[in-house]
């Protein structure tokens, strides 16, 4: 009995070397990149024209791509640069960011589309959860309701896009992303009615959305009068019945989102089940960082997409506070393994390289043969975020 002990005392004192060996590598890890980013950053900032906003890279033609303040990633760039101010109080990096947020605040009153969410509260939001400044939650609240206005009761949802030649009124699972800054906005003083709007929307995708294996169609069009569905498509995945890696990063995120504010076991359900089918699905590479969509007919030689990565690993992170045990190791110890991955030489962009973007190898929409290959803008906030998340919750 007493070497039973004595050989549990050691596997115990083996274990605590271990997980303490474990934090402090991911210590060195985050620290590195944060360092890495600001000095990335203003090479970025170096390069971006005064009223607009970066969007990718061209690395063939060494050019910088950008956008106006519409462009539905306009929020990413003011976002990420305040995330790398606050882990590293670079006065340089937060002039940028506030420089960034002047041009933006002009988009808080659009309602061409649902993303306002991504626009307004990943940069004034994030802005505002660092400095505490009012001006920035003033700005929040008006772009709320600015999003509630896209709310249409016949379908129960927020229509993402408006009609076209292609869709009478389509509802994206990328909107679930956008309930945040709905359910922020009540939490902190603004109208319930915009709760019950994200709670309604969250329900209706949930029903309507997801297969039988818990993978999510990227679109479904609704019948503006009835209210019925009209077709379920995944407009910018391998095929209709594919699982494009990002739209299933953001229903994973969404509904772990939703969770945090409504306590709704049936929204940690759907987290966990999102979770369980990227996780265990057998064209998760080893490091994690999904394929652009888990039934690419060429995996393994199909494109990866590192923003698909990014946003799953600060989903998992925050999806592992809500859990228990296993499970919840399980979550922590996938995100870290993307981590690493991301902040590795195979996605991490040599400092000065890659116009001033962080992380390479993501993937916009490849059946439009639109941003292949290449940084994106929401690819370095969840990056970002990730780190951020990693060294407040699990440090």
């Amino acid at each position: 009995m007493k070497r039973f002990n004595l050989a549990l005392v050691g596997l115990l004192a083996a274990h605590l070397v271990s997980a303490q060996s474990d934090k402090k590598a991911m210590k060195l890890l985050i620290d590195e990149n944060m360092q890495f980013a600001a000095k990335q950053y203003k090479v970025l900032a170096s390069k971006v024209p005064a009223t607009l906003m970066p969007r990718s890279y061209n690395a063939e033609k060494d050019s910088l791509v950008t956008s106006n303040t519409k462009w539905w990633c306009s929020g990413f760039y003011p976002g990420t640069l305040w995330m790398i101010y606050d882990g590293t109080k670079d006065a340089a990096i937060k002039e940028e960011a506030e420089k960034r947020l002047g041009i933006l605040e002009k988009e808080k009153t659009y309602t061409g589309n649902h993303d306002l969410g991504f626009m307004m509260f990943c940069s004034f939001g994030t802005a505002y959860s660092i400095t505490r400044n009012p001006a920035y939650k003033d700005v929040v609240f008006t772009a709320a309701n600015s999003l509630s206005t896209r709310y249409r009761p016949s379908i129960q949802a927020i229509q993402s896009w408006d009609s076209s030649r292609n869709f009478k009124c389509p509802v994206i699972i990328d909107n679930m992303m956008n309930l945040e800054l709905l359910e922020w906005v009540t939490k902190n003083g603004g109208e319930k009615r915009l709760h019950e709007i994200a709670v309604t929307h969250s329900n209706t995708t949930l029903k309507n959305h997801f297969r039988a294996d818990n993978s999510s169609y990227h679109v479904i069009d609704y019948n503006l009068s009835t209210g019925g569905v009209s077709r379920k498509v995944t407009h910018q995945g391998f095929a209709d019945e594919s699982a494009w890696a990002r739209g299933q990063a953001w229903g994973l995120y969404g509904y772990t989102v939703m969770y945090r504010f409504t306590k709704d076991q049936a929204y940690l359900a759907q987290a966990q089940k999102i979770a369980a089918y990227m996780l265990k699905h057998p064209n998760l590479p080893a490091d994690k960082v999904p394929y652009w969509d888990y039934n690419a007919p060429d995996v393994p030689g199909a494109k990866r997409d590192a923003s698909a990565g990014s946003i799953m690993a600060s989903a998992l992170l925050e999806l592992a506070q809500y859990t228990k045990g296993q499970q919840r190791n399980e979550y922590i110890g996938a995100a870290e393994v993307v981590l690493k991955a991301l902040g590795s030489p195979a996605y991490r962009a040599p400092l000065g390289a890659n116009g001033g973007f962080i992380l390479l190898h993501s993937v916009g929409s490849l059946p439009h043969k639109s941003e292949v290959d290449v940084p994106l803008t929401y690819a370095d906030y969840y990056f970002i975020e990730a780190l951020s998340r990693y060294k407040q919750w699990y440090l």
